[in-house]
């Protein structure tokens, strides 16, 4: 395992808090969901408890309600760099997408335009194409060169016109792990008066996130993805919000950013999202005295930790030769790799590795639009995606058990 001193963090430690781990599996499906640590479980179980009622200021059970949402949302604020105040939960970055495009949608008009990248999931592509059908906005697209896995930055100079009124791009893909310059494509943007939609999902799993920094206008991410509970956060200038009005219920109230969530929240996720925020940012001692600034020194920690195992699985794919094609190939990414084996189905190597308890899953993972434009061989690839959590032996696992089924 890796060492304390070569991460900044005692990787065997962080294990230790992971009940989940020890079914021996070792999981390279991040991407799609990562492990949970047991002071997330513990929240949610504390919470869920109680005493618990809706919100309120009189017995203590409306109390802990109250303060359940207080505490995600100044966690998220911290995590993300915002106002707590500019902080939505929703059930998923998927639903958050849907809602918000309907909500900024109404103040389009035919033949203002909307746009989309070939880069991206389908949760940032299809909700802005569906609410530009709806309006008459015409959707253009910023496409990416298969052979680097990179935004074409000519296509980005043509996509973005003085009719644009927003575009939707991600700050990491899920499929590749390609970093696109976010605040490039945001400059662009915002000269012609734009707003700004990053879908923030993967990337917030891997980076320290400042989101004025990005240029994002609004900003998407999903606890699941690091450590934390099945449930989607938005992110936003408190102002911004201010303008925007969502189809609600008459009694329900109209303060940001509660307009926006729908029906009573779900306190015992709450605590389990705010209670993985805490844990990211207690993954490097000694940190700093707040809160944001553990986070920063922590997850740079993870980073190095990430992309040094990214490099001993690179080194590995690389010597087993031709037999694998990796696509992720991007200057600056995630550590997260989609491989094919030309000749050889990846899903008969995903089930092969199974057999090893090693989960590398197969399929396109909705990233619908990068998937189609690699025009691979094979119905699926392989990702495999790394977590905090991962070790030097589950990199050397996945490796052997991919030399195993090509030598087959």
């Amino acid at each position: 395992m890796t060492s304390p001193g070569s991460t900044g963090f005692d990787v065997a430690a962080l294990r230790a808090q992971f009940p989940s781990l020890a079914s021996g599996i070792a999981h390279f499906d991040g991407p799609g969901g990562t492990q949970t640590p047991r002071p997330v479980a513990d929240a949610i179980t504390a919470t869920l408890t109680g005493p618990l009622s809706n919100r309120g200021r009189g017995a203590a059970s409306e109390v802990n309600a109250e303060s359940a949402v207080a505490a995600f949302r100044q966690a998220y604020g911290d995590l993300l760099g915002v106002p707590a105040r500019g902080i939505v939960h929703g059930r998923s970055a998927t639903q958050l997408t849907f809602d918000f495009s309907r909500a900024i949608a109404k103040q389009w008009r035919p033949g203002d335009e909307v746009v989309v990248s070939r880069l991206d999931h389908d949760a940032n592509v299809r909700p802005w194409v569906r609410a530009a059908e709806a309006t008459g906005a015409v959707v253009r697209w910023i496409d990416i060169d298969p052979a680097t896995a990179e935004i074409d930055p000519a296509s980005v100079e043509a996509a973005i016109t003085e009719r644009t009124r927003l575009v939707a791009v991600t700050a990491a893909s899920n499929l590749l792990g390609t970093k696109p310059s976010v605040r490039a494509i945001a400059d662009a943007a915002h000269a012609v008066g734009a707003l700004v939609y990053v879908d923030g999902v993967h990337y917030t799993a891997h980076q320290f996130v400042d989101v004025p920094a990005l240029g994002a206008d609004l900003f998407v991410c999903s606890p699941y993805k690091f450590l934390g509970p099945h449930c989607g956060v938005l992110a936003a200038d408190p102002e911004l919000l201010e303008t925007l009005h969502p189809d609600k219920l008459v009694p329900s109230t109209d303060v940001v950013p509660e307009r926006f969530e729908l029906g009573t929240l779900p306190y015992e996720i709450l605590a389990g999202a705010t209670a993985a925020v805490d844990f990211l940012a207690g993954i490097a001692p000694g940190g700093g005295a707040t809160r944001r600034e553990r986070l920063r020194a922590s997850l740079h920690a993870v980073e190095e930790h990430e992309l040094r195992l990214r490099g001993l699985l690179e080194d590995g794919l690389a010597a087993l030769g031709a037999d694998v094609v990796v696509h992720s190939r991007a200057a600056d990414r995630t550590p997260t790799l989609l491989v094919t084996l030309p000749g050889r189905k990846t899903w008969d190597a995903y089930e092969f590795l199974l057999g090893r308890d090693v989960l590398a899953p197969a399929g396109s993972f909705y990233a619908y639009e990068p998937f189609r434009r690699l025009n691979l061989d094979d119905e699926h690839a392989l990702r495999l995606g790394l977590a905090p959590y991962n070790d030097d032996t589950e990199v050397a696992r996945v490796l052997d058990g991919l030399a195993a089924f090509l030598a087959r």
